[in-house]
């Protein structure tokens, strides 16, 4: 693998990238509260199936660019560092897998600018349409979404959070994950990235900019490239409920659910998750 950074939307982004470098592009789109590292599991069979693999730290997280403001981390803005990315590998579309929050910026580049999107990969999160639907209506999946409400509080996440050798976020991925699912060699990965100087509060404010800052933009709100969603079904955070009317939305969709599987389907379920991606894409 090899570590480098890469200008794009006027900031520059720490990647990780692989595999032969006239392959398919195909980029890999961590969530909250990961970074690259979060993929280090599907990185290397994609690149030997023969794709160039490119996973960024998004914007805010670990090595790259932390811009100040709320106004900063907006989905549109986000979408647009992705189309960035693909113009400076030299491609006109990529691959885009995307996991949580990276679920959700593959959802919102494929509605916004599907001519850049060979093919979409989304992991346990709901098409935008959806989510908004459920979080306003639905009593269950309100509940489940507190953290976003607590999230919008001045200063006092970014307190809470990093206590204790950032004990707090280290018990959410503990707790609602698999017995074993991240050591604590990972967990010390993690630490050294959420420790990155305005790290923590360019993270959180992703959350703030969901609220606070609406889109511009009015995307269609189908879906017409080829889309593949994989859902662990034992996730804490949103309910299944909201796969099937996601994937309702995709013109050429296919869901698959993997039972046993919690949010972070991508770290228990690798084999699996990794040969349902190669099956998707070849």
């Amino acid at each position: 693998m090899n570590h480098t950074f890469v200008e794009t939307n006027g900031i520059r982004l720490h990647v990780v990238q692989a595999g032969p470098v006239d392959g398919p592009l195909l980029i890999l789109l961590h969530g909250f509260p990961e970074f690259w590292y979060g993929w280090k599991r599907q990185i290397e069979p994609l690149a030997a199936a023969g794709y160039q693999v490119w996973v960024p730290d998004q914007r805010g997280y670990n090595l790259s660019d932390k811009p100040a403001g709320i106004e900063a981390y907006t989905i549109d803005t986000l979408a647009a560092d992705v189309v960035g990315l693909i113009e400076r590998a030299g491609q006109q579309k990529a691959v885009l897998v995307g996991h949580d929050w990276g679920a959700a910026v593959a959802w919102w580049t494929a509605a916004t600018y599907p001519d850049r999107v060979e093919r979409l990969v989304v992991m346990n999160v709901p098409h935008p349409a959806v989510m908004k639907r459920f979080v306003s209506r639905d009593l269950g999946q309100m509940r489940r979404s507190w953290y976003i409400g607590f999230f919008q509080l001045p200063k006092l996440p970014e307190w809470l959070s990093s206590l204790g050798d950032w004990s707090m976020l280290a018990r959410t991925l503990r707790k609602s994950s698999r017995r074993g699912t991240f050591s604590e060699a990972d967990l010390q990965q993690y630490k050294t990235a959420w420790g990155q100087p305005g790290a923590l509060r360019a993270m959180i404010n992703w959350y703030r900019a969901t609220l606070q800052k609406p889109p511009k933009r009015s995307p269609r709100i189908r879906i017409i490239v080829p889309t593949l969603l994989i859902w662990g079904a034992q996730d804490q955070f949103l309910k299944r409920d909201m796969a099937q009317p996601s994937i309702d939305l995709c013109d050429n969709g296919r869901l698959v659910f993997l039972e046993q599987a919690t949010h972070w389907v991508q770290h228990e379920e690798a084999d699996r998750v990794n040969t349902l991606l190669l099956e998707f894409l070849q």
